[in-house]
């Protein structure tokens, strides 16, 4: 989960972006709290968007308050008020990065500096939080071993769908459900997949693992779109299919329209964005 799983800022209400950075915010502070402030500059769109959703379903309403933090020292802004869920997330957010820094380095990326960044709150984590870090690392451990048997695309990213799964079942607890497991496993897979096609061109430069790359001959991503353009199109439509289903099988205790706008409309927008080679999208948290 690195930075994909973002709404859609011109069909967001006021309402909802004013949460969403209040989310933002409070997760901050959450990884501060469990992590440390080093930890911060890990911050993720992605888990933001998990706390929405988590608080959502377990019914724990998020309250918002009016606060200093360590980038806004002279005034105060609206921010969620931290809870243990945020706290969790928080440390979920650190122990994400950690690995993806990990793994980062072991494709002979220069992520090693960024480590120190985290060591000392993955060392908090994995203290505190032991299910937590054992969840990811059992999830790393299946990734490498299926990219070792040159694996298709749907196996390949099946790790992925799994992580979110045990995942969403570790936060939800009793309440998870088939509706549940279908929408975290679909948005699981679709992290991957994506992230896969966004870095194809690079991946192909220096010669790293890319599911698109042994399932596909083409030689940059314009090529492998303009060959099999229809084929992932339907692949990506699948998965929409599937966040659907499984996000109308959920009990929400709250408004839904914040999960709604990114689930039903920022995740395929972002779709369409790496399909056409176009620059990240820039997340505005100004009202």
């Amino acid at each position: 989960m690195f930075g994909y799983v973002k709404y859609d800022l011109a069909e967001l209400r006021i309402k909802d972006l004013l949460l969403y950075k209040a989310l933002y915010c409070g997760l901050c502070k959450g990884i501060g709290e469990s992590c440390g402030s080093s930890a911060r500059i890990g911050l993720s769109y992605d888990v933001t968007f998990l706390s929405a959703l988590l608080h959502n379903l377990k019914g724990e309403d998020v309250k918002i308050e009016q606060q200093h933090c360590f980038q806004h020292v002279v005034k105060k802004r609206p921010i969620a008020v931290l809870d243990p869920l945020t706290e969790e997330l928080g440390a979920l957010n650190t122990v994400l990065v950690y690995f993806k820094l990990n793994d980062d380095a072991n494709d002979k990326d220069r992520s090693s500096g960024r480590l120190l960044w985290f060591k000392k709150g993955y060392k908090r984590v994995k203290k505190k939080y032991p299910e937590l870090v054992s969840i990811v690392s059992d999830y790393l451990k299946e990734q490498i071993e299926t990219e070792k048997s040159s694996p298709s695309l749907d196996a390949a990213a099946e790790p992925s769908a799994q992580l979110m799964v045990k995942l969403s079942r570790h936060f939800l607890g009793e309440i998870s459900s088939q509706s549940s497991d279908e929408l975290f496993y679909s948005v699981g897979k679709w992290i991957y997949l994506i992230d896969a096609l966004d870095d194809f061109d690079k991946d192909l430069k220096k010669k790293t693992f890319n599911p698109f790359a042994l399932s596909f001959s083409a030689k940059d991503r314009e090529e492998l779109l303009k060959e099999n353009g229809g084929e992932l199109s339907f692949l990506f439509d699948t998965l929409f299919f599937s966040m659907r289903e499984g996000l109308g099988g959920l009990k929400f205790h709250f408004n839904r329209d914040l999960v709604d706008n990114v689930i039903l409309r920022g995740i395929p927008l972002e779709t369409k964005r790496v399909f056409e080679g176009g620059p990240p999208q820039k997340m505005s948290l100004k009202i």
